[in-house]
């Protein structure tokens, strides 16, 4: 793929995580089986503490806007202080959150629940946030020419600063200027982008966006951000109109920034 010359009005760069930074099997294969495999003992053991009670509220209101679809999982309120009753509330925790993981929904209130467990995974040292090794001596790089360098996921910003904070190069959240999540809006939504540039205090123009998936280049490009398609091992294949039309980088090292001025 050789060398992409970066624009020479960007001044920040903008780094989806899951297939870009990040191996996709360490998504598929370690965090989420973590959720599905911990979800049940993780509700027994924190279920009086106000943190989940929050997290179950917000999985219970998304039960509600969801109760059109099929397959959904409602999940009720609890109307006595039984075991028994205690232990059927957290089973429709349970299957709600397998439910939405199997659609590979990005609700918010899943995300959150998922930043927390995933917290307390790495804090015990159970799970290490995988780095693709070109990444970090990248981004050093970059910020070393002036470059400003933020993360933009559909994983929760907590779980983005879990993975970069207790990751296999060790923390490395120093490297970030900040993060953004689904709270600015959907990756696949031209306005998110719009809303990142003002949120950073830039234009859109001024932001490359790196990430492997091309309906979210599509949608930061309508925006006028420009971007490039990372291709990495394990990445979802690009047609051929997406090969030709879209700048193709497979290594954080294949950017060439313009000299600073």
């Amino acid at each position: 793929m050789g060398v992409l010359p970066v624009p020479a009005e960007v001044r920040a760069i903008l780094l989806d995580i899951e297939g870009t930074t990040t191996p996709i099997a360490f998504v598929q294969e370690t965090l989420f089986p973590y959720i599905k495999d911990n979800v049940k003992e993780y509700l027994r053991a924190h279920w009086e503490e106000e943190e989940c009670q929050r997290d179950v509220g917000l999985l219970r209101k998304q039960a509600q806007e969801d109760s059109s679809l099929d397959g959904a999982v409602p999940i009720p309120l609890e109307s006595g202080s039984g075991e028994e009753e205690l232990e059927r509330v957290i089973q429709a925790v349970v299957d709600n959150v397998h439910w939405q993981m199997a659609l590979d929904r990005k609700t918010t209130a899943l995300k959150q629940l998922q930043g927390h467990m995933w917290r307390a995974a790495y804090a015990t040292g159970h799970v290490k946030g995988e780095i693709f090794e070109d990444v970090v001596p990248a981004i050093r790089k970059w910020r070393e020419a002036g470059m400003k360098v933020y993360i933009y996921s559909s994983g929760s910003v907590e779980a983005q600063k879990l993975l970069f904070g207790y990751s296999t190069e060790g923390d490395i959240l120093e490297l970030f200027d900040g993060h953004f999540d689904t709270k600015i809006g959907p990756k696949v939504e031209s306005e998110s982008y719009r809303r990142i540039a003002a949120s950073i205090g830039c234009a859109t123009n001024n932001i490359l966006f790196l990430t492997d998936v091309p309906r979210e280049a599509n949608a930061a490009e309508e925006a006028d951000t420009h971007v490039a398609v990372v291709i990495r091992p394990g990445n979802a294949g690009l047609t051929d109109d997406e090969k030709s039309y879209y700048s193709l980088i497979s290594s954080f090292t294949e950017l060439f920034l313009p000299s600073s001025t």
